[in-house]
C-alpha cells in the first residue's frame, strides 16, 4: 500500500492510541500522525489551528470530557471521519456527520484496511469542489422545472384508485412485478418498472437504495451501519423484510439523505 495521508487521532486511551498508529503504518509507510487528542477541548483547539494539514480524521466517540459529537458543535469539521467506539448505538448519530465509517472496537487490521481502502475509493467525492457544486445547482434548476408525478393509478378488483405519492412508502420489484406500497402496508401492481419510476418520482423524497427497492424519505425511521459498509433501513410504518443500501449507493445516498442531491 502507498496510500499518503495526514491524520489526526482523538482518542484518550494510549494502548488504542498505539495500537492504531501500529496499523496505520503498516497499512501504508506514507501515512503521517500529525496529532493525538485526548478531549474534546483539545481536539477543537488543535482542528482551529492545524484542521488545512490533515486529510482525515480518526475519531473515539466516548471521551474523558464527554461525547465527541460536541466537537462538531463549536468547530467546522469539514474533514472526512472514521469513528471507533466500543458502543454501536451512536452509528445514526455518526452517520449524520461527514463519517466515511464507523468501527467498532477492538479494531482489527482488516477492519482498518477495510476503512482506509473505503477512503482511497471515495477520495475524490469527499471534497465539496467547484464542479460538485455546478453539478448540483444544475440538478436543483432541472428538478425544480420538471413535473414529476404526483399519483397512481391502481386496480383493486373491478374498482380503480388513484394514490398519491405521499401515501407510498416504497416500490419494491419481485420478478417481473412492481409493487407501490401505502403507509397502510397495502400493495398494488403498477405498470412502471424501477427504471421509469426513477425518472418520474421526485428525488427529493424518493431514492434508488436497490436493484430492487424504491424507498420515500418521509417513512425512514432509522439507518444503521451494516456489514460490508452498506447501510439498512428501517420504516414506519414496518416493512417485514430487509432493505438494504447496496454498497455503490451509499455514498450517493447519504448526500441525498442530507440534501445535497436535491
Amino acid at each position: 500500500m502507498s496510500l499518503s495521508l495526514n491524520v489526526l487521532i482523538v482518542e484518550d486511551e494510549t494502548p488504542a492510541v498505539e495500537k492504531l498508529e501500529r496499523y496505520l503504518q503498516k497499512y501504508s509507510a506514507e501515512i503521517n500522525v500529525k496529532g493525538v487528542c485526548d478531549s474534546i477541548e483539545s481536539a477543537v483547539t488543535w482542528l482551529q489551528a492545524n484542521q488545512s494539514s490533515i486529510d482525515l480524521v480518526f475519531m473515539d466517540i466516548q471521551l474523558k470530557d464527554g461525547l465527541s459529537f460536541g466537537i462538531f458543535q463549536k468547530v467546522n469539521v469539514h474533514k472526512p471521519v472514521i469513528f471507533i467506539t466500543a458502543y454501536n448505538e451512536y452509528a445514526l448519530e455518526a452517520f449524520k456527520v461527514n463519517s466515511i465509517d464507523y468501527l467498532l472496537k477492538p479494531v482489527t487490521f482488516p477492519d482498518l484496511s477495510a476503512s482506509l481502502q473505503k477512503l482511497e475509493n471515495l477520495r475524490d467525492q469527499l471534497v465539496m469542489n467547484e464542479s460538485k457544486l455546478e453539478k448540483i445547482k444544475s440538478l436543483a434548476v432541472q428538478t425544480t422545472a420538471k413535473s414529476f408525478k404526483a399519483r397512481f393509478m391502481v386496480k383493486v378488483g373491478d374498482h380503480i384508485r388513484s394514490i398519491t405519492t405521499d401515501q407510498v412508502i416504497l416500490f419494491y420489484a419481485d420478478g417481473r412485478d412492481v409493487y407501490l406500497v401505502t403507509q397502510q402496508l397495502r400493495k398494488f401492481i403498477i405498470d412502471f418498472t424501477l427504471e421509469a419510476l426513477e425518472e418520474v418520482l421526485t428525488p427529493n423524497s424518493f431514492f434508488r437504495v436497490n436493484r430492487t427497492y424504491i424507498i420515500s424519505i418521509h417513512f425512514i425511521q432509522d439507518v444503521v451501519m451494516y456489514s460490508n459498509s452498506r447501510l439498512k433501513i428501517a420504516t414506519i410504518p414496518v416493512w417485514d423484510r430487509e432493505i438494504i443500501v447496496s454498497r455503490e449507493k451509499v455514498s450517493e445516498f447519504k448526500d441525498w439523505f442530507d440534501g445535497i442531491s436535491v
